[in-house]
């Protein structure tokens, strides 16, 4: 196939037809239409599903290493979202050792962290900047 895309082979703008025009050679099987790939390796269809499943999300603001609430409700067994707002005036650390979650925000910034399911009991996380004030109870019942 090392011909088909020798330098001055195909008019210039139109280097990708090389490859449009090898699939079309006999002998290369196209792609049926409405086909889809082998599912190799694909997780079993029950964890497909916990994945489809909308995860809940909860908000928590943080402001000079206070967080807003200081503790969630959350459902045990589930995988849920914490978006994080840090309104400063300085970074915001979010962590827990035991989970290894950890996310490092800016002053003004914003994002979120996928908790993985939770067992039943109490979560702690912290703000490894501010670890007396900066702390978040998740309580999984």
């Amino acid at each position: 196939m090392g011909f088909l895309m020798r330098e001055g082979w195909l008019p210039r703008g139109w280097a990708g037809a090389g490859l449009v025009l090898a699939l079309c050679l006999p002998g290369v099987p196209l792609a049926q239409e409405g086909a889809s790939p082998p599912d190799e390796g694909a997780a079993p269809s029950s964890a497909r599903a916990r994945r489809a499943e909308p995860l809940q999300s909860y908000t928590v603001e943080v402001t000079d290493g206070v967080f807003t609430p200081t503790a969630l409700q959350v459902p045990a067994g589930k995988r849920v979202k914490i978006e994080l707002v840090n309104h400063g005036p300085g970074p915001l650390e979010f962590e827990n050792d035991e989970m290894n979650i950890e996310k490092v925000l800016g002053a003004g910034a914003r994002s979120f962290v996928v908790l993985p399911p939770l067992a039943p009991g109490e979560h702690e996380f912290v703000d490894e900047f501010n670890p007396v004030t900066g702390v978040l109870v998740i309580h999984a019942r």
